[in-house]
């Protein structure tokens, strides 16, 4: 018993040494600035106009990019062949890459000589310096999120339903649309938010792709170049404001039981 209570304490005073290393520079952040100072903050033109354009760009790179993201996941989930894991190595490659590296990858990709800004430019689309090279580069590095978790999300959906679809006589794209990704919706929405909240949250591949127009991150590392920290600081904390609503919606969403549970208490019953 008190093995069992030394190692409760123990776990406790880790956990809280954790999470007050995450909590301390923020709670820091807020202390250091007045009420004042974040609502002139908030009512900045600039910065709101950061804000919104992250925001919108995120958003529509995420819808963009899961037309592909959440079939790929449900290949990976369900389809065996052969190369599978240096595939997921793959689809894992843009969360250990140092973000400047990406960005350097991403602009020989999409530069005028590249192979897509070439293709884009000949359409009249330059990707340099513009919104659509910054969903490109919000999207490289946060789509495995979505991958990833949308792919937990069908290998969690029972093999056994969607077999008994296609017996009784659904095309695999109906078994999809009506069994697989209505049981494995919360994990896809879950890797959508995640997807969407990284990606508004990068700076170093939108600072060498795109420096211009001004996400969030980037106006903010502008402003502490230009300013210093105390101009910086207010406006970091906005962000982090908008930031934390989309992680409490995360949290949310990840915490309610899953239909896929609940399909199999009612099999049980």
């Amino acid at each position: 018993m008190q093995h069992h209570s030394l190692f409760n304490w123990i776990s406790a005073i880790l956990a809280s040494l954790v999470l007050l290393f995450i909590i301390a520079p923020l709670a820091g952040m807020f202390i250091s600035s007045s009420p004042a100072e974040i609502a002139s903050a908030a009512m900045d033109d600039e910065i709101q106009h950061s804000i919104w354009i992250t925001l919108a760009i995120s958003f529509c790179g995420t819808l963009i990019f899961a037309l592909g993201a959440v079939p790929l996941a449900w290949i990976m989930a369900r389809r065996p062949f052969k190369g599978k894991k240096i595939v997921q190595g793959i689809i894992d490659l843009p969360v250990v890459l140092p973000h400047t590296a990406a960005g350097i990858a991403l602009l020989g990709f999409v530069s005028r000589d590249g192979l897509l800004g070439s293709v884009a430019q000949r359409a009249g689309i330059l990707l340099v310096n513009n919104a659509a090279g910054i969903a490109i580069a919000m999207a490289f590095v946060s789509v495995p999120f979505l991958i990833n978790a949308a792919r937990e999300g069908f290998a969690a959906v029972p093999e056994r339903i969607e077999k008994a679809a296609l017996t009784l006589g659904a095309s695999p794209s109906r078994t999809f649309f009506t069994v697989s990704l209505p049981l494995a919706w919360r994990s896809v929405v879950s890797g959508l938010v995640m997807m969407f909240a990284r990606g508004m949250s990068e700076f170093g591949a939108i600072v060498i792709i795109a420096y211009h127009p001004m996400t969030a991150p980037v106006m903010i590392y502008e402003r502490f170049n230009s300013f210093g920290i105390t101009y910086a600081r207010p406006a970091s904390i906005v962000f982090i404001l908008v930031a934390l609503v989309f992680f409490i919606s995360f949290r949310y969403l990840a915490s309610e039981r899953s239909p896929i549970n609940k399909t199999e208490d009612n099999a049980a019953d």
